[in-house]
């Protein structure tokens, strides 16, 4: 029912995450009805992104500057270092303006399903950086699934050497859960890590 421009955008806008194709057709026609107001300062904006976006140097983080804002901020502590998969998790622990240290992000987990081995990933980066001095402590904010985990084992092998503290983020009842809603492994997470009162 329309033309092969807009078929093409809608196809495009449905393979974002937590979009479909039904979601994609509303946002489409939302963005045609206001085209100068809204369109075409939206398509400027993915161009700019797209020609100025790099990863940085030291911790792989998207941004346009490198190294990033994160890194280039002197009053982030650079002896503490949170590992996290994705810059997805990043934005997620910045958001809760909680953490005051400095990242890494790895692009990923190790998957022998999907032939993700340690080469793929910036796990020697991290090391290196681990082990030149300035870092005291690594938190291993991994993804609670068994490749997440499996990830955070091989970090915490590779880091050993270089004496640095390696922790993770703790695993438990989430703040507002209901016990009898709770799966049996988060549970038994929680009662390993219980503490006192």
């Amino acid at each position: 029912m329309s033309g092969a421009e807009i078929d093409r955008l809608i196809q495009l806008l449905a393979k974002l995450p937590g979009l479909g194709p039904r979601s994609a057709r509303r946002a489409v026609l939302y963005m045609l009805k206001r085209r100068d107001a809204f369109m075409l300062p939206l398509g400027a904006a993915i161009g700019e992104v797209a020609e100025a976006i790099l990863p940085c140097r030291i911790c792989g983080n998207l941004d346009t500057t490198d190294p990033c804002p994160i890194c280039a901020d002197a009053n982030r502590d650079g002896g503490l270092v949170c590992v996290i998969e994705d810059v997805a998790d990043l934005w997620a622990i910045e958001r809760t303006s909680s953490y005051a240290g400095k990242y890494h992000v790895l692009g990923g987990i190790l998957s022998a399903l999907d032939g993700i081995r340690p080469e793929d990933l910036t796990i020697g980066a991290l090391v290196d950086r681990a082990a030149a001095g300035d870092v005291r402590e690594v938190i291993l904010a991994m993804n609670a699934t068994v490749e997440g985990q499996s990830t955070a084992h091989y970090l915490t092998d590779r880091l050993a050497a270089t004496g640095v503290k390696v922790s993770r983020l703790a695993h438990g009842v989430p703040i507002g859960g209901e016990l009898d809603y709770l799966d049996e492994g988060t549970l038994a997470a929680a009662l390993k890590a219980r503490r006192p009162f």
